[in-house]
C-alpha cells in the first residue's frame, strides 16, 4: 500500500495529541517520589500531602465528560487551547508556590485544564484524519500516553533528585507552553454543533459530584474510617444522576449511545476492566522486585520499563493493524495477551529469574499496545461526529476510574492479609500470597474482559 504523506494541518494536530496526551499524563504520576521533599518543605501532614496527587487524578476524572459535552456543542479547539492555556498557567504557578495552598490551586487547575485536554485532543484527532489513517495516529497517540504514565515516576524522580521538585513544573510549563501554540495558531476552526441546545448543568453537577465521591471513597476505602461512607454518598449520587438524567431532553450523557449501540457501550466496559486489570501490575512486581527478591530501586525500575517501552514503541504498529483489520477482534486478542501475562505474574515463585519477569512483563506491554489503540479505535468509530467530544472523554473517564479500581484492589487484599504490617516488615510468604491473589483476581478481571470483548461484532 502506498504510504499516505500527511497535510501540514494533520502534522499539527499529530503533535498537539501526542504533547497533551504526554504532559497531561507524565503530571499524573511525575510528583509521587518528590512527595516527601514537598513534606518537608511545606511542613504538612502525609494526609495533607496526598492532596497533592489525588486532586489532579480526582478533577481529570470527573470534569472530561462534562467538557466533552460543552465541545460537542460548541467548539472543540477552543475548548482544547483554552485547556492547554490553563495547564501551562497553573504549571507556572506550581513554580512559585510558597505554601500548600498555593500548590494545590495549582494542580487543581493542572486537573481542570488536563479535563479539557482528555475531552478534545483525541476527538480532534479523528475529526483530522481518515478512516483509513486513524488506527494509526491513534497508536500514536496512545504510545504517548503510555510513555506519560512510565516517564512520570522515572524522569519525575530524575529532575526532584537534580534540581528539585519544581523542575517538574517548569518541564509541565515548557511542554504546554509549545502545544499551547500549536493548537491556538495550527489547528484549524470548527464548530461542532450549529444548532444551540441548553446544556443540562444539573446532571453535570450532579456527575461531577458523584465521581469525586466514588473516587475518593474507593481510593480511601481501607485507609480511612470515612472511606465507605464517602463511596456509598457517591454511588447514590450516581443513582440520582442516572434517574434524572433520563428525564432530561438533553442530558450530559445521551442514554442511546449505549442503549443502541452495544459495541461502544462493551467497547467502553472492556476499557475499563483492562485498566482495572493491569494498571497495579507495576507497583506489586516493584514491590515483588524489591522486597522479595531484593533489588534495589533504580534495578527495579529499570526492569519494570520493560512493559511501557513495549506499549510505546507497538502502539502505532497495533493501530496501523486496526485500520487493516477489525479493531474489535485485535483489541480481543490485545486482551487475551494480557489476561495471560497476568496469568503468568500469578504464579511467581518466590525466587524467579530476572528473564521471566522481564518476560511477562514483555507479554503485557504487548497485550496492552494491541488493546489501546484498537479498542480506542473501536469507540470512535462506533458514534457519529457530534458525539466525538464525549465518547472520547467517557472512554478517557474509564481509564481514571480503572487505574482507582485496581489500586483499591491492592490496598484490600494487601489489608485483608498483611493489616497494618509494613511491607517491608511482612513475612515473605504472607505478602507472596497477597501478590499471588491480587493477580489472580486481575486474571479473572481481564478474563471477565475478553468475552465483553467479544461480545461486539467482529
Amino acid at each position: 500500500m502506498k504510504k499516505k504523506n500527511y497535510t501540514p494541518e494533520q502534522k499539527n494536530t499529530l503533535f498537539v495529541s501526542i504533547t497533551t496526551a504526554f504532559i497531561t499524563t507524565f503530571m499524573g504520576s511525575a510528583l509521587n517520589l518528590s512527595v516527601p521533599d514537598i513534606e518537608k518543605d511545606f511542613g504538612v501532614s502525609a494526609a495533607e500531602i496526598g492532596w497533592v496527587i489525588t486532586v489532579y487524578m480526582l478533577t481529570c476524572a470527573a470534569l472530561a465528560v462534562p467538557f466533552g459535552r460543552i465541545a460537542d456543542r460548541g467548539s472543540r479547539k477552543r475548548i482544547l487551547w483554552m485547556g492547554i492555556l490553563i495547564f501551562w498557567i497553573c504549571s507556572v504557578a506550581g513554580i512559585f508556590s510558597a505554601g500548600m495552598r498555593s500548590l494545590l490551586l495549582s494542580r487543581l487547575g493542572q486537573g481542570i485544564g488536563a479535563s479539557m485536554i482528555f475531552s478534545t485532543n483525541i476527538a480532534i484527532l479523528v475529526e483530522t484524519f481518515d478512516k483509513e489513517l486513524r488506527g494509526r495516529v491513534l497508536g500514536y497517540s496512545t504510545g504517548s500516553t503510555y510513555a506519560g504514565l512510565s516517564a512520570g515516576p522515572v524522569l519525575g524522580g530524575f529532575l526532584n533528585y537534580n534540581f528539585g521538585w519544581k523542575s517538574i513544573f517548569i518541564a509541565a510549563a515548557v511542554v504546554s507552553a509549545a502545544a499551547f501554540y500549536g493548537a491556538y495558531k495550527k489547528l484549524p476552526d470548527e464548530s461542532c454543533s450549529k444548532e444551540r441546545v441548553s446544556l443540562d448543568w444539573k446532571g453535570m453537577l450532579l456527575y461531577i459530584s458523584s465521581v469525586y465521591g466514588l473516587m475518593y471513597g474507593l481510593s480511601k476505602l481501607t485507609s480511612s474510617q470515612s472511606g465507605p461512607f464517602i463511596l456509598a454518598g457517591g454511588a447514590m449520587l450516581m443513582f440520582l444522576f442516572i434517574r434524572t438524567e433520563l428525564k432530561q431532553k438533553n442530558p450530559l450523557i445521551e442514554d442511546r449511545l449505549f442503549k443502541e449501540n452495544p459495541s461502544y457501550s462493551f467497547s467502553n466496559l472492556a476499557a475499563l476492566l483492562n485498566y482495572g486489570a493491569t494498571y497495579a501490575v507495576s507497583y506489586l512486581i516493584s514491590i515483588y522486585l524489591q522486597i522479595i527478591i531484593g533489588y534495589d530501586s533504580q534495578t527495579s525500575g529499570l526492569i519494570l520499563t520493560a512493559s511501557p517501552l513495549v506499549m510505546a514503541l507497538l502502539s502505532p504498529v497495533a493501530g496501523r493493524l486496526s485500520d487493516n483489520h477489525s479493531p474489535y477482534l485485535m483489541s480481543s486478542i490485545g486482551m487475551s495477551f494480557c489476561a495471560a501475562a497476568l496469568a503468568m505474574f500469578s504464579f511467581l515463585p518466590q525466587e524467579s529469574s530476572t528473564a521471566r519477569i522481564i518476560g511477562a512483563l514483555i507479554l503485557s506491554g504487548i497485550g496492552f499496545a494491541l488493546f489501546t489503540s484498537p479498542n480506542t479505535n473501536a469507540v470512535m468509530a462506533s458514534v457519529e461526529r457530534e458525539n466525538y467530544g464525549t465518547a472520547s472523554s467517557i472512554l478517557a473517564t474509564m481509564r481514571s476510574v480503572g487505574h482507582t479500581v485496581s489500586m483499591a484492589v491492592v490496598t484490600l487484599i494487601m489489608g485483608a492479609y498483611l493489616g497494618n504490617t509494613a511491607l517491608d516488615k511482612a513475612d515473605s510468604e504472607t505478602l507472596m500470597t497477597a501478590i499471588h491473589t491480587c493477580f489472580y483476581v486481575f486474571t479473572a478481571l481481564c478474563a471477565a474482559g475478553i468475552f465483553i470483548a467479544l461480545k461486539r461484532k467482529i
